[in-house]
Parts: C-alpha cells; sequence; structure tokens
C-alpha cells in the first residue's frame, strides 16, 4: 500500500508528497510570496516613518524639498499636508507662490475640484502677474467645469463655471488653452439648453392641468413652456436643440388655440399658423416636418371657416 505521506531526501532538494502529490513547488510559492509581504510591509513602514520625519520637522526648506517630491511621485494627499503649512510658513518668497500653486495641484489630482478651484482662485487672486497664473485660471475653470452636475440638478455650479472660464478667456484670449476652454463653455450652455428644453417639456406635458385633480382653459402651461423655450432659443441662438425648442413652441401655441375660449380662438390659430411658417423657413427638412404639416392643415382649416363664415 502507498504511504499518504512521505518525504526523501536528495542532496539539496526535497520531495515531499501527500496523497501522490508533489507539494514542493506550493510550499516554495507560499515562502517567496511570505518574503515578498515581508518586505513590502518594511517599505510601508519605512515609506511612514520617513513622512513622519518630515512632518515633525521644522526645517521649511527641508519640507519644501519633500513636498516637491511627494508631488512629482503623484503622493498629492501627503504634498498637500506639507504644502497647506509652508504657504503661510514661506509667505513672501517665491517658494510661497510655487507651494501654493502645486498645493491647488494636489487637490485637482486628487479631483477634489471645489477645493482645487478654492485655491487656484487663491492663487491668481494674490499672484495676479505670477508666473502660474495662466495655469491657474485655466484649472480652477476646468475644475468647475469639471464638477458641474446633470442637467436635471440645480444649475449655480454649471453658471460659475461658465463665468470663471470666459474669464480666463478674457484675460488669456492668445492662450494655448483658448479652443479647449471655448469648447468647455459651449458644452456647459448646452447643459443650461438641456435644463430649460427639460423645464419646457415638462409644461407642455402638463398642458392645461393646474393640480388638484382640476383642468382649466387658460393655458398657463402652454404659455410657460413657449416662455421658457423662446429664452432659451434668445439666449442660446447655436444650440443643438434649436429644432426641438421651436417644436415645443409650435405645438403650445396649437393646442393652446385648440382648448381657448371662443373669443380667443381665432387669433390663437393665426399665431398657430405664423408659428408654422417661422418653423418650416428655418427648418424645411424638420425631423418634425409630418406633424407640423398636420398642425399648418387643421389650423388653416379653422382660419378659412371663419373667413367663409364672415
Amino acid at each position: 500500500m502507498q504511504k499518504y505521506f512521505s518525504i526523501k531526501k536528495q542532496l539539496t532538494f526535497c520531495i515531499i508528497r501527500w496523497n501522490g502529490v508533489n507539494l514542493c513547488p506550493y510550499l516554495i510559492r507560499m515562502r517567496r510570496n511570505t518574503i515578498i509581504a515581508l518586505v513590502l510591509a518594511c517599505g510601508v513602514f519605512t515609506s511612514c516613518g520617513e513622512y513622519n520625519k518630515v512632518l515633525k520637522s521644522t526645517d521649511a526648506d527641508y519640507q519644501y524639498e519633500a513636498a516637491k517630491s511627494y508631488f512629482g511621485e503623484g503622493k498629492n494627499s501627503k504634498a498637500a499636508t506639507l504644502l497647506e503649512g509652508l504657504v503661510t510658513v514661506m509667505k513672501g518668497s517665491d517658494r510661497a507662490e510655487e507651494s501654493l500653486y502645486m498645493e491647488a495641484m494636489t487637490y485637482y489630482n486628487q479631483t477634489d475640484y471645489q477645493t482645487a478651484s478654492h485655491y487656484f482662485t487663491t492663487y491668481y487672486t494674490t499672484y495676479p502677474r505670477g508666473l502660474y497664473a495662466e495655469e491657474a485660471r485655466y484649472h480652477s475653470g476646468k475644475a468647475l467645469y469639471l464638477d458641474t452636475p446633470e442637467p436635471r440638478l440645480d444649475q449655480s455650479g454649471t453658471y460659475k463655471a461658465i463665468q470663471e472660464l470666459q474669464l480666463f478667456m478674457e484675460y488669456f484670449p492668445q492662450s494655448k488653452y483658448h479652443t479647449e476652454v471655448q469648447q468647455m463653455i459651449f458644452e456647459l450652455q448646452d447643459k443650461l439648453v438641456v435644463k430649460d428644453y427639460m423645464a419646457a417639456k415638462l409644461y407642455y406635458d402638463l398642458g392645461s392641468y393646474t393640480g388638484n385633480g382640476s383642468y382649466t382653459t387658460t393655458g398657463n402651461n402652454y404659455l410657460a413652456c413657449i416662455v421658457t423655450a423662446q429664452n432659451a432659443l434668445r439666449d442660446y441662438p447655436y444650440t443643438k436643440l434649436r429644432e426641438d425648442l421651436s417644436i415645443l413652441v409650435l405645438r403650445s401655441k396649437y393646442d393652446m388655440a385648440k382648448e381657448s375660449v371662443l373669443e380667443k380662438k381665432p387669433e390663437r390659430m393665426r399665431e398657430t399658423i405664423d408659428e408654422y411658417y417661422a418653423f418650416t423657413n428655418e427648418f424645411p427638412e424638420s425631423k418634425y416636418k409630418k406633424e407640423v404639416d398636420a398642425i399648418y392643415k387643421d389650423a388653416s382649416k379653422y382660419v378659412d371657416k371663419l373667413n367663409d363664415e364672415e
């Protein structure tokens, strides 16, 4: 009968078997992994020890060089902690200026964009003609751009980002970042248009509904849709949603005309026809062509009948 466990030593190596399986490779691998883990642990403890030594040091120059080293290695959290104190300690020197800019960059690299923008703003306010003034204004605007919310949420942050990027364009009109910043502004404006479109669409979908399960013939929601959409078209004339906003205006005018009281209906049907011509002139090959033609046909039929009666 074969033994379940046997050990054979031959010169400088051994064979360890369990149920006929050689266990040596597994034991060797386990030992190698243990050694690697110990080496890594020693490296971590050494690194922590060095960092604590830097933190406790009263030598600002030593801390400054360490902070630059950590920043260059991508250890942004450690660099930020050191730089926060150095900005005050080295105030009035060239190193204070560089420390403040690096501190802002450490937060930017950690995707803490609000904090990053704050420090970039502090930098270009403190050093308006500083060595990194252009970079600071650019990154401040881009940080706010990256932190903007999705369209359905409050867009205060989007307005702030647009303002910051527009200021950058004013201060550095010939900047190498000009094209990129312009594109960011366009994208943020599109986000605002989407917000307005969603609001206008909601008003249109509500139609004559006024809440509490009641309806009205005043068309307040249709009017709100028209005003919201037209304001967006006026504020952002080159938006990609121009056609979609315009169809909401036409639909709202038509539906409001249909639901109007008799004395207001003729005037509103004529306004619908005018809006139809404005729409088709701007979008002759519109994706909504079938719908707008049907609106025109119905509105014209009503007006023609009214004229015949007169």
